[in-house]
């Protein structure tokens, strides 16, 4: 599904170059639940941002599901993003002055998807993440965890392929962090292929397959049948 091959990100500094990325080479299959792992500043954020499409790198080729989409132009890239992936984040970003129910809406919104079409999955997102009491509240008159069911909600409203996780328990207590991990495990078993940045090594340990990265590049690619599945 994604074959990410010699990614290299070099960002200019002043007069010096910081490689983010050396020398990438990562395949992901579908339905995979990966741990993307390693010290600040080892590129784990920036190498979900070049999956993302939210990033180009500097040299290497993507392929997500055999399209070379490092060849695309903003607005191809946009519209695959849209398409294909959704994306979860330590701060939730929701849109302040918008209910959940609409801040889960926008996906859709900008698709173009019918508005009755658009109400019927707004309202399933909200039965499957345990929030549909809270449709009406803004973000300020919800709590982190519900915050982040509605992130996670308005990530996979519209169907993507692949579920990219920055930290996504980062600003959360550990009871509302385990729910939103359980959440997204579910999403996984459902065939959600998922990739999970994290500085929590137990949170780490419960992917079946964990990459380590350290000063930009891949040290370790570890697999293992069965997930730690904490309690």
């Amino acid at each position: 599904m994604i074959q990410l091959t010699d990614i290299q990100r070099i960002f200019q500094v002043g007069d010096q170059q910081v490689h983010a990325l050396r020398d990438i080479n990562l395949h992901v299959g579908t339905g995979e639940y990966i741990s993307i792992m390693g010290p600040s500043g080892s590129g784990k954020s920036t190498l979900l941002n070049i999956i993302g499409l939210l990033d180009r790198p500097t040299a290497g080729h993507y392929l997500l599901d055999g399209q070379d989409v490092t060849t695309l132009s903003e607005e191809q890239q946009a519209h695959t993003r849209r398409e294909k992936i959704g994306f979860v984040f330590q701060f939730f970003h929701l849109v302040p002055r918008l209910t959940a129910a609409q801040n889960i809406a926008l996906p859709l919104v900008l698709a173009g998807v019918p508005e009755k079409e658009r109400e019927e999955k707004v309202q399933k997102a909200l039965q499957q993440m345990g929030i549909a009491n809270r449709a009406d509240h803004r973000p300020d008159q919800l709590s982190g965890g519900q915050r982040q069911r509605v992130a996670i909600a308005r990530a996979t409203v519209i169907g993507p392929a692949v579920l990219l996780a920055d930290e996504p328990t980062g600003n959360l207590d550990s009871t509302s962090g385990h729910e939103v991990i359980k959440i997204l495990e579910q999403l996984n078993n459902e065939g959600l292929t998922l990739l999970v940045v994290t500085h929590d090594e137990s949170l780490g340990r419960r992917a079946t397959r964990r990459i380590h990265m350290m000063d930009g590049a891949i040290v370790q690619d570890t697999t293992q049948t069965d997930s730690t599945d904490a309690p």
